[in-house]
C-alpha cells in the first residue's frame, strides 16, 4: 500500500511522489491486547496469524476460531479455539516492537531460544533453485517498484515454486504475513525455503525455525547471531544472494 505525498528535489523543484503507508496494527487475543507492530497494511489476518505462531502462542491454524480485521481499523482482534489455553504472560514483546526490529521489545533473548527443538535432516537445495529466488521476488514486489521502501519475504518451494511472496515496511513483519498465509493455507515447509530482500537476523531465522523451514536465503548480510541459531538449530543460512554468486554460513547445498 502506498499513498502520494508532496516532495522538492534537489533542485527546489515540487512535485508529487509516492512513499509506503505505516500504520500500527493491534493484534488482541480473546480480548487481551498482546502486540502492536507497526507496518503495511494489507494482509493483517496472516500478520496476527505468523506472528501468534512465532511466538509460541499457537501451535497450528486449528488453534484459531477467527480473526476480525473488520470491526477496528488497524486492530486484529483474534478468538481462539474452544479449548484451546494459552498463557498470555509469556509473551515478552509486551506493548510496542518497532517496524525496523522486532526483538526491541524482547524482554531476554533467552525467552525466544530454548523454546523449540532442532529440525531433523531435510532436503538439500540445489544452487540453481536458489540462484533463481531473488529475480523472481523482486518481480512479486510491485510496491516496492513504486516506492522502494518495503522489505519482501517469499517462501518457494525446493522444485523453485514460489508459493507466496509478501512486502512489509517491517521485515519481521513480511515473514510472519508469509508464514500466516502458510499456516492458514496448510502449506508444508519441511520442503521449503524463506527468502527475505534485507539481512537476515537472529529473529528471522527463529521465526523461520518455528514455521519449520529448513533454509533461510538473504539479498544482504547475516548477523553473528543468525549464524550461530541457525547452526544450533540444524538451518541452512545462505546469504549475500545476489545472483550469480552466494555465500553459505551454515548447512549445505547440493552439489
Amino acid at each position: 500500500m502506498d499513498k502520494e505525498v508532496m516532495a522538492t528535489d534537489a533542485d527546489g523543484v515540487a512535485g508529487p511522489d509516492l512513499v509506503v503507508v505505516e500504520e500500527p496494527l493491534q493484534i488482541t487475543v480473546d480480548g487481551h491486547p498482546v502486540a502492536v507492530t507497526m507496518r503495511t497494511p494489507g494482509h493483517d489476518a496472516d500478520l496476527a496469524l505468523g506472528f501468534l505462531l512465532t511466538e509460541g502462542v499457537i501451535r497450528s491454524a486449528t488453534d484459531v476460531r477467527k480473526i476480525d480485521t473488520e470491526s477496528r481499523r488497524n486492530h486484529a482482534l483474534v478468538f481462539l479455539a474452544d479449548g484451546v489455553e494459552v498463557d498470555l504472560g509469556r509473551l515478552t514483546r509486551h506493548v510496542f516492537s518497532a517496524s525496523s526490529c522486532g526483538l526491541c521489545g524482547k524482554a531476554t533473548i533467552d525467552a525466544v531460544t530454548g523454546c523449540r527443538p532442532r529440525l531433523p535432516d531435510g532436503p538439500v537445495f540445489s544452487k540453481e533453485v536458489l540462484l533463481a529466488a531473488p529475480d523472481r521476488l523482486g518481480a512479486a514486489q510491485e510496491t516496492f517498484a513504486r516506492t522502494g521502501g518495503l522489505h519482501g519475504a517469499g517462501i518457494f518451494g525446493a522444485d523453485g515454486t514460489m508459493h507466496v511472496v509478501r512486502e512489509d515496511i517491517g521485515r519481521h513483519n513480511a515473514v510472519d504475513k508469509v508464514l500466516g498465509h502458510a499456516l492458514r493455507t496448510g502449506l508444508d515447509l519441511s520442503r521449503c525455503f524463506l527468502l527475505v530482500s534485507g539481512r537476515v537476523s537472529f529473529e528471522i531465522m527463529q521465526k523461520a525455525l518455528a514455521g519449520g523451514l529448513p533454509l533461510v536465503a538473504a539479498i544482504s548480510a547475516p548477523s553473528s547471531l543468525a549464524v550461530e541459531f541457525a547452526r544450533e538449530s540444524n538451518q541452512t543460512l545462505v546469504a549475500f544472494l545476489r545472483p550469480p554468486r552466494f555465500r553459505v554460513y551454515a548447512g549445505r547445498l547440493a552439489g
